[in-house]
């Protein structure tokens, strides 16, 4: 499907940041890009359904940056403007691009944001609940009326913080999607799977553990899935490719109309594909110009690698 007949397909709903990214890895270094998780997960997102960001940016927002998501079929009548700074974000890649440093995170207009849902995506959306506050994320869903189905990311803070907002937040999704530490603390395990489990008890239908380069891991009521990282030779910048996984992940459900355990084993695999191309440069730029054959492709080989 192009991005143009998207439209045709399910709605997809996207809660997360819009903003500016100042990267630095041991090659390169980019300064103001374009990013932010509602970014990235909306332009994965695209490829199977049309997606609708939920965020806020500051009237120092570039055109141009708007420009790369609305020429793409991304739905904006959900991203607000207002007075003062778009949120940013800086980090510093280790030489295995698997670790960082948060440089800075400045918030700016994103403090104190309360979404708002447009009508027209207000009912029996797919939703992507990218990290935010558990009290935001309520929030939007309280505002979706029959929501065909619930992916939910979220980070330590969040956990350490508010647990008890998130666990109902869990008990509303019908996936969570979890880094290894995220799992093990959210799930209040050491032990991983122990943890995953922990988490379907807390009222989740199902677990993604996102696990880097090495791909990822679902749990839910059929036991394990594993599906291995692409291995992406040119690796490049790793920001963002979680949250390309998510919306590639959510926009597969809602391409199928169907959130089954075939259908989520499957969103899984067109999650990693979405993430290993991301990382394939700086930013969204290899994701803004990916095409749908590309990433069909990409599926087929996955199918190779995993044959036995």
């Amino acid at each position: 499907m192009n991005p143009g007949d998207a439209a045709s397909a399910g709605a997809v709903v996207v809660l997360g940041t819009v903003g500016l990214d100042y990267i630095e890895t041991p090659r390169a270094r980019a300064d103001g890009v374009l990013g932010g998780s509602a970014t990235y997960a909306a332009l994965a997102a695209r490829f199977f359904a049309r997606p609708t960001v939920l965020s806020v940016v500051g009237r120092d927002f570039a055109p141009a940056h708007r420009g790369v998501l609305a020429q793409r079929g991304v739905d904006l009548s959900g991203l607000e403007v207002a007075d003062g700074l778009t949120f940013r974000w800086g980090a510093r890649y280790a030489a295995d691009l698997n670790s960082r440093q948060t440089t800075f995170t400045d918030l700016n207009v994103l403090e104190g944001f309360d979404p708002a849902v447009p009508p027209h995506a207000a009912r029996g959306a797919f939703v992507f609940l990218g990290n935010s506050e558990p009290h935001v994320q309520l929030s939007v869903l309280d505002q979706i009326e029959a929501p065909r189905f619930v992916l939910t990311d979220s980070m330590n803070i969040w956990i350490e913080r508010d647990p008890a907002q998130l666990a109902r937040v869990a008990a509303r999704s019908g996936c969570m999607v979890l880094n290894d530490e995220e799992t093990r603390q959210f799930g209040r395990d050491d032990n991983l799977p122990r943890a995953a489990q922990k988490i379907l008890d807390v009222g989740a239908a199902a677990v993604v553990v996102k696990r880097g380069e090495h791909g990822a891991s679902l749990l839910d009521e059929d036991g394990w899935f594993f599906a291995p990282g692409y291995p992406v030779s040119g690796a490049h910048d790793p920001t963002g490719a979680g949250d390309s996984f998510a919306g590639a992940f959510v926009g597969s459900l809602a391409e199928a109309g169907a959130a089954d355990a075939a259908a989520r084993r499957r969103a899984v695999v067109y999650g990693s594909v979405a993430a290993s191309f991301t990382v394939e440069s700086f930013g969204v730029a290899r994701l803004a110009a990916l095409t749908r054959a590309e990433i069909d492709a990409r599926y087929a080989e996955f199918s190779d690698i995993v044959a036995f």
